[in-house]
């Protein structure tokens, strides 16, 4: 059984939330965002630098082009999406180190952060030239 510094340490190698995203793209960590949800959500309204790979479509063959040294971070909806969860496990399947972002794009947009696409909305931005 976990202590409860474990099962809490644990629990944080595998999740973030969107101000420790946003620190960490601002601060040009080795951090890739993955938005999990099919294209039309994506070109509708997404996280500054994310890039799209839906869950569904995630396969040695859709990945091979990414870097297993970095973190990927991966993000839906919100609370009522799950596809976030189905994206860490299927890059945690293919070998990559993966984290999901707590809230998804709604609690990023509730924080006060810019997102960018079609109905993208104004907020804070990041500082770093990337």
């Amino acid at each position: 059984m976990l202590s409860q510094t474990e099962f809490y340490e644990c629990k944080l190698n595998y999740e973030m939330d969107p101000s420790d995203l946003f620190d960490a793209l601002e601060a040009e960590e080795d951090v890739v965002v993955i938005d999990a949800r099919k294209e039309f959500g994506y070109r509708k309204e997404h996280i500054p630098m994310a890039i799209n790979l839906p869950h569904r479509e995630m396969n040695e063959e859709s990945t091979s082009h990414l870097d297993k040294s970095k973190t990927y971070v991966c993000y839906c909806d919100g609370i009522g999406c799950n596809a976030s969860t189905k994206a860490a496990l299927n890059m945690a399947r293919l070998g990559f180190k993966v984290k999901e972002l707590i809230g998804g794009i709604a609690w990023w947009k509730l924080d006060g952060y810019a997102t960018e696409g079609t109905n993208g909305t104004s907020g804070v931005t990041m500082r770093c030239a990337c």
